[in-house]
């Protein structure tokens, strides 16, 4: 009875929670702030009073905007068809279900708070991966699309139909961004502007290259095609390096996983073994206690093995 009570008030939580954040808009909580402003009594003090609450009323919604703006360019990035907004409500959701699972189980609202914050960490986790993932599957596609602009350029297009054809025949996630070049171009941005923003989306060094020499050349003139063959040569030699340095470092990234996971699977295992043993662990506060040093100790220790192991070409 008491779980299905517990359940219950994780879900009315959430609920509660998602109706905030999509229907209390910005300038909803910043007029609720604005009413306990003091009003004050003179013609002079209430101007000063007004343009002092308008300031921070446009600091504030200028902050928010950013943030969303930012968080909009990571899901962009990402390759994630969500809105930050959706993105924000699940982040919400995954904290509750996860501290409300921990806390079932354990039955300790220390662990609610835990799990609650990892809730919270784990969808920003997992958009760095979907990042990381889909930045690399660009780098390695954006020497085969270079070769076909060149291509293009030598048979007599224009830059911008180089482009085009690229968007008609190359595959996710080069279609998608150049599509997005495109776009931008149709609705009246220049080339330049163009490819500075499609620079600034997409966190790529290869491009910054590319971008970059593509500029310099359309304003002080020269042969684009042998530009970007050199381009293309510069991009491959890099990424044979990066792979050696990858190969060569395998051996440390490995250890590091092994040892951050270590603990968990002989814990798992005892608990196998004998449950009333390790279960002390978690029930008394100095076991509690211990857990979370140790919890932090191997997070640091991983993070410190993956710096250590990450070497930048």
């Amino acid at each position: 009875m008491t779980g299905l009570l517990l359940i219950s008030l994780y879900i009315s939580s959430f609920l509660l929670l998602l109706s905030f954040g999509l229907l209390l808009s910005p300038s909803k909580a910043t007029e609720a702030e604005g009413s306990s402003v003091k009003v004050p009594l003179t013609m002079k003090g209430l101007l000063r009073g007004g343009n002092d609450l308008l300031k921070k009323l446009l600091i504030r919604k200028k902050k928010a905007s950013k943030k969303k703006e930012s968080l909009e360019n990571q899901l962009s990035v990402a390759g994630i068809p969500m809105k930050p907004e959706e993105f924000t409500a699940f982040q919400w959701f995954a904290s509750i279900i996860i501290g409300g699972v921990l806390h079932l189980l354990l039955g300790n609202w220390l662990f609610f708070v835990i799990g609650a914050a990892f809730g919270l960490i784990l969808p920003k986790i997992w958009l760095k991966g979907k990042q990381k993932k889909r930045i690399k599957q660009f780098n390695d596609a954006l020497p085969g699309m270079i070769t076909s602009i060149i291509g293009s350029l030598r048979a007599g297009f224009s830059f911008p139909q180089s482009l085009q054809m690229i968007a008609e025949e190359s595959y996710s996630p080069i279609k998608e961004e150049v599509q997005l070049v495109l776009k931008s171009m149709q609705y009246g941005t220049n080339v330049e502007d163009a490819l500075v923003e499609w620079k600034n989306r997409m966190p790529s060094e290869d491009l910054d290259l590319l971008v970059e020499a593509i500029l310099i050349q359309r304003q002080v003139g020269g042969n684009l095609a042998y530009l970007l063959g050199k381009i293309v040569d510069t991009t491959r030699e890099r990424t044979k390096i990066q792979d050696q340095i990858k190969t060569l470092t395998a051996q440390g990234r490995l250890s590091g996983i092994i040892i951050s996971l270590l603990p968990v699977v002989l814990g798992f295992i005892i608990y196998l073994m004998n449950p009333a043993y390790i279960t002390t662990l978690f029930i008394h506060p100095i076991g509690q206690v211990m857990l979370g040093i140790a919890l932090i100790g191997g997070i640091i220790g991983f993070v410190l093995i993956k710096k250590i192991t990450t070497i930048e070409v």
